[in-house]
């Protein structure tokens, strides 16, 4: 558990300074150190929820986010999650795709280009009036991915908007927080209502300390992500962080699927 509590307040720090809450790394954290599959999108997810409060909270107070732009996304998305949650996959299934998963967020994360000032002001005036189709369908499929594995889907949508240049990077940087938020708490609802046995959540306690792990690293990635480091540089590490655990994730998938 020592271990294991400095690598999840190392990865919230990582992933809280660039808005995000950590939620695919703390998964294969826990596959790679033999947690039992049923806890594991439990715990990652309460993780997730702990980090990015904090980040939401901060946007919100910088009036970045606007829940009428991110209705179409986050209505689609939060059902979808819950019913990820509650779907049944063996644990097989849940490494292959959380591998897949993490790889590809990991390149798409160190390709991302970080936006100048010049970027914002262009993009700000292009910005749809509106939504379409493809803001539900993406949110629902983000969503139902985020419930199914246990992450927030935020990792995913951030690169995804910003390559479309759907708004300015530091709105879709504070949607991608709130849709962490409302995917990790919708996926977790349906995680727990599957479980078989309800007297089984006090074995969850054993895990109490990785909370506050991540409320400690949380708290220092808010800061960092503000004060101290440029987004870039801790996004290209962390997304580095992310396809070496990926890769890692799945050679331990390949060892269950017997390749």
């Amino acid at each position: 558990m020592p271990v294991l509590f400095f690598l999840f307040a190392a990865t919230a720090l990582l992933y809280a300074s660039v808005g995000f809450g950590g939620g695919s790394t703390y998964n294969a954290l826990l596959i790679l150190s033999d947690v039992e599959f049923v806890f594991v999108p439990i715990i990652a997810l309460s993780c997730n929820i702990v980090v990015v409060s904090g980040n939401v909270f901060r946007y919100w107070r910088a009036g970045l986010i606007d829940l009428r732009r991110a209705a179409p996304l986050v209505l689609t998305s939060v059902p979808a999650a819950w019913l990820g949650g509650r779907l049944s996959i063996n644990e097989m299934v849940f490494v292959g795709l959380l591998g897949a998963s993490l790889l590809t967020a990991g390149v798409l994360m160190v390709l991302q280009r970080t936006a100048s000032t010049d970027d914002e002001t262009k993009v700000g005036a292009q910005t749809r009036k509106g939504p379409t189709v493809f803001e539900p369908a993406l949110g629902a499929g983000l969503g139902f991915l985020s419930g199914l594995v246990g992450i927030g889907g935020g990792i995913f949508l951030s690169p995804i908007l910003n390559l479309i240049k759907w708004a300015p990077p530091k709105t879709i940087a504070a949607l991608a927080s709130f849709f962490i938020l409302v995917n990790s708490l919708a996926g977790v609802t349906g995680q727990l209502m599957k479980l078989d046995d309800i007297g089984r959540l006090g074995q969850l306690s054993a895990f109490l300390p990785l909370i506050a792990a991540v409320a400690i690293g949380g708290f220092a990635g808010n800061y960092i992500g503000v004060k101290v480091l440029s987004e870039s540089m801790v996004r290209r590490a962390t997304g580095i962080l992310v396809i070496y655990v990926a890769i890692r994730l799945l050679f331990r998938w390949s060892a269950i699927a017997g390749f």
